[in-house]
């Protein structure tokens, strides 16, 4: 078989792979926009797959990016050869997947995840705010979402919280983040999140009855909604998928990856993404970090603590 038109394209002058080093990769994110701002719109899945080092696994966003450059657009689709790739693993897809965005959200809840969604070829990925406004998180990374909770599509894949701290609180008693969860989480095929995004979840009332894992801090504060706390990186029950704090989101992203196409698919992502850690330290879990790393962190989350069982309590849910 022929290797497919896309691997003997030639590069693109100014694409996104220039600024990686990886030519022939498109997306705007390196074109304009203020300094430290992310931009995410139609071509964010090439570029997280860029990213995340997987050039063979172009999703529908290589021909809106090339489009947009004034260059022929390929096209990948599903009965599309893939030379030398096994045939019966289910690399090409049409998931809808929503990413919800709020400003002090946690960046890196959001990226790890989308990094793995962004690699499935064929999967349409939203990311979702109140607005098309910027929104930034936490750690002051600026993100471009590219829907809005009215032209986000009514029926989703995979509905996605992503966590935080006070942004999470706020998220999670605004009235519109609320009704827009509860109405795409009625009828999406998966209800997810990372870290504290579980707290979204739960006060939407998307947890009552469901095993469920959340960022150690707030791992508990799931019993207040009606939802049982477990204590895992990836929790599944049902058609609930929760990932713990933060740095899970790799492994739940994995865990979708393998769920909505297959584990060689999966398997493939996290080649590429050389997911492959050597922890330089053991202090990533509060039954592992030393009493000098552990009860400085306690203390420092107990506000937050407190707020996050207010609003179980005020669910109503238990």
């Amino acid at each position: 078989m022929k290797a497919p038109a896309w691997f003997r394209e030639a590069p693109a002058p100014g694409g996104y792979g220039e600024c990686l080093g990886r030519p022939g990769l498109h997306d705007h994110a390196c074109h304009g926009g203020a300094v430290g701002t992310l931009r995410i719109g139609g071509g964010t899945r090439l570029a997280a797959a860029g990213l995340a080092g997987i050039p063979f696994l172009l999703s529908s966003a290589h021909a809106e990016n090339t489009a947009a450059n004034d260059a022929p657009a390929p096209v990948v689709g599903h009965d599309h050869e893939m030379a030398g790739y096994d045939p019966k693993v289910h690399w090409m897809g049409d998931e809808r997947i929503a990413m919800l965005m709020y400003p002090g959200m946690t960046v890196m809840d959001l990226i790890g995840p989308h990094s793995m969604f962004a690699a499935m070829m064929g999967a349409e990925i939203h990311l979702v705010a109140k607005s098309l406004d910027p929104v930034t998180s936490d750690a002051r990374v600026t993100i471009t979402p590219n829907a809005t909770f009215d032209t986000c599509p009514h029926d989703l894949t995979v509905l996605f919280a992503p966590g935080g701290t006070d942004g999470t609180i706020k998220a999670a008693t605004d009235p519109a983040t609320l009704a827009f969860m509860v109405d795409r989480g009625s009828r999406a095929k998966y209800v997810t999140s990372v870290c504290s995004g579980s707290l979204i979840l739960g006060n939407a009332g998307l947890l009552k009855g469901y095993r469920a894992t959340s960022h150690w801090s707030c791992r508990d504060a799931l019993a207040g909604f009606g939802a049982i706390p477990t204590d895992a990186r990836v929790v599944r029950d049902r058609n609930r998928i929760t990932g713990a704090g933060v740095t899970a989101g790799l492994d739940f992203g994995l865990t979708m990856v393998a769920e909505l196409r297959d584990r060689t698919y999966a398997e493939c992502c996290q080649l590429m993404s050389e997911y492959d850690p050597d922890r330089p330290y053991h202090a990533g879990s509060v039954n592992t970090a030393l009493t000098e790393v552990r009860e400085p962190m306690m203390k420092i989350v107990a506000g937050f603590g407190q707020a996050e069982k207010a609003l179980a309590a005020d669910s109503g849910l238990r």
